[in-house]
C-alpha cells in the first residue's frame, strides 16, 4: 500500500524520528535492563504502524510545490469570517401597478346576422277599423304563443271607437303586462334588425303609410324575416295586401324593400317595439351592448340626426327626428329650433297626429300660444286623439285659461280614461 507523502505525513514522521531520537537517549541514560529496552522499541514499532495506516485513510489532494517551513510556525492569527445575511424566503413584488394581462373577449350570446332568414309561427289578422295597433301586437305576441287577438287587445287600448292612434308606449305597457320584456327604441337600423331576426326576434315598426299622394299617416307593420340577395324585408302587415308571396293559401307575409321601407320608416324617427322573453334576453343584452340603455340610445340618435342635417338640409324628417331626440335629452330650445325647420320645410297634415315632441319642446320654453295654435290646426282634422287635447289643456293654463284648461283634460279622459297626464292634470287644477 501505498503511503501519500504529503506535509500531514511528512510532519509526522518527523515527530515519529523524534520520538525514537529522544526514547533511545533516555534509554542509553536511565534504562536498566534490555527488557524494558525491548519493550519500548515494540511500543514505538507499534505506533509507528499505526501512523502509517492512518496515513494511508487520509483523502487524496492535488499535490503542490509548497515547501515544508524547517523552522517553528509562528502563530497565526485567526480568519475573520463576515456574517452571511440570509436571503429572502420570497421575492419582493415591486408596489407600482402592473397593466392587467390581456384576457380573451367574452363569448358573444347572439349569432351573426344571416344572408335571409323566414321565422314562423305568427297568426296573421286582417285589422278592422282604425285598429293597426292592437291587430299588429296580436301578431307579435302570437309568435311567443299568445292567443290573445286583435279585439281583446283593441278593447284595453282603444276605449274610443274612433281612437285614430294608438301610441307605441300604450303598445309596449300592454306587452309588458303580459310578462314580456318590452321596449320603445329609436334610430332602428336595417344592420340591427337583421340581428334581431338572426336571432329569433321579430320587430314591431312604426312606419308612414301613403296609398294616395298627401294622404298618409301612421302604420304599424311587423318585420317577420328578410333576403339580402333580393334587398326586401318580409312584413305582416295588417292593411296592405300588395307585394304578398302567396294570394292562396295560408298568409306568408308581404316583401317589403329595403329602400322603400327605410323611407317610411324615417318619417317616425325609425321607431320601432322590441318585445322578447326571458330565454331571449341574453341574446339582446349581447347584441346591444350599452346601448341598450335609453340615455345612450337618444344621445346616439341625435348624433345621427345633426349628420343627417348637415347632409341633407332640406329633408324636413330629418330635422324633426332631430327635435325629437334633443327633445328626449331635455334640450328644448334646440329642439324648438329643429321643429321651427321643419315645419318650414313643410310637413305632413297628419304629422301631429301621432307625435307630439313640439308641443313639449314649444311648452317648455314658454310658447304657450304656439302650442295652442298647433293643437287647434290639428283638431281641426280629428278630435279623436287624447294627446291632442291634453296639450291643448296646458296650453290654456299656461295663458291663464283655467276654465277652458280643465274642459280640454276632461274631454282627452273621455276618449281614454286610463290617460294618465290629462288625470293628473285635472287634479291638480281642482287641488
Amino acid at each position: 500500500m501505498r503511503i501519500v507523502r504529503t506535509p500531514l505525513g511528512i510532519a509526522l514522521s518527523l515527530v515519529i524520528v523524534a520520538l525514537v531520537i529522544v526514547v533511545g537517549s533516555c534509554t542509553q541514560l536511565g534504562a536498566s535492563s534490555s527488557s524494558e529496552l525491548n519493550a519500548l522499541q515494540a511500543d514505538i514499532a507499534t505506533r509507528q504502524a499505526r501512523m502509517e495506516v492512518a496515513l494511508t485513510q487520509v483523502p487524496a489532494i492535488a499535490e503542490t510545490a509548497t515547501s515544508v517551513p524547517t523552522s517553528p510556525v509562528a502563530a497565526v492569527a485567526p480568519i475573520l469570517v463576515a456574517t452571511i445575511t440570509p436571503l429572502p424566503t420570497a421575492i419582493p413584488v415591486p408596489t407600482e401597478t402592473l397593466p392587467p394581462l390581456p384576457t380573451a373577449a367574452p363569448a358573444l350570446a347572439h349569432q351573426p346576422a344571416q344572408v335571409a332568414v323566414s321565422l314562423s309561427g305568427f297568426t296573421h289578422m286582417w285589422q278592422t277599423w282604425n285598429n293597426c295597433g292592437p291587430a299588429t301586437l296580436a301578431m307579435n305576441l302570437s309568435y311567443f304563443g299568445s292567443t290573445l287577438g286583435q279585439a281583446e287587445i283593441g278593447n284595453v287600448l282603444r276605449r274610443h271607437p274612433d281612437d285614430k292612434n294608438v301610441s307605441p308606449e300604450e303598445l309596449a305597457v300592454f306587452a309588458a303586462n303580459q310578462g314580456y320584456h318590452a321596449q320603445i327604441r329609436v334610430n332602428g337600423s336595417a344592420d340591427l334588425m337583421r340581428l334581431l331576426l338572426s336571432n329569433g326576434v321579430p320587430v314591431l315598426i312604426e312606419t308612414w303609410l301613403e296609398e294616395d299622394p298627401n294622404d298618409g299617416m301612421g302604420h304599424y307593420r311587423l318585420l317577420t324575416g328578410y333576403d339580402d340577395a333580393e334587398q326586401y324585408w318580409i312584413g305582416y302587415d295588417s292593411y296592405v295586401d300588395t307585394g304578398l308571396f302567396s294570394s292562396i293559401g295560408p298568409y306568408r307575409g308581404i316583401r317589403m324593400s329595403y329602400a322603400e321601407t327605410d323611407a317610411l320608416w324615417k318619417v317616425f324617427n325609425r321607431t320601432y317595439l322590441l318585445i322578447y322573453t326571458d330565454a331571449q334576453a341574453p341574446a339582446v343584452a349581447s347584441i346591444y351592448g350599452d346601448t341598450l340603455d335609453q340615455t345612450v340610445m337618444w344621445q346616439q340618435a341625435t348624433q345621427q340626426s345633426q349628420a343627417l342635417v348637415q347632409q341633407t338640409p332640406g329633408d324636413p324628417f330629418v330635422w324633426f327626428n332631430l327635435g325629437t331626440n334633443l327633445t328626449a335629452l331635455g334640450d328644448y330650445a334646440g329642439a324648438a329650433q329643429a321643429y321651427d325647420q321643419a315645419r318650414r320645410l313643410g310637413l305632413p297634415w297628419r304629422m301631429l297626429w301621432y307625435q307630439y315632441g313640439p308641443f313639449q319642446a314649444y311648452e317648455a320654453i314658454g310658447r304657450a300660444q304656439d302650442v295652442l295654435t298647433l293643437a287647434d290646426a290639428t283638431l281641426s282634422t280629428t278630435q279623436s286623439i287624447e294627446e291632442l287635447h291634453y296639450w291643448r289643456g296646458q296650453a290654456l293654463s299656461a295663458l291663464g285659461n283655467a276654465a277652458e284648461a280643465a274642459r280640454a283634460w276632461q274631454q282627452a279622459l273621455e276618449l281614454n280614461p286610463d290617460y294618465q297626464p290629462a288625470a293628473a292634470a285635472l287634479a291638480a287644477a281642482r287641488s
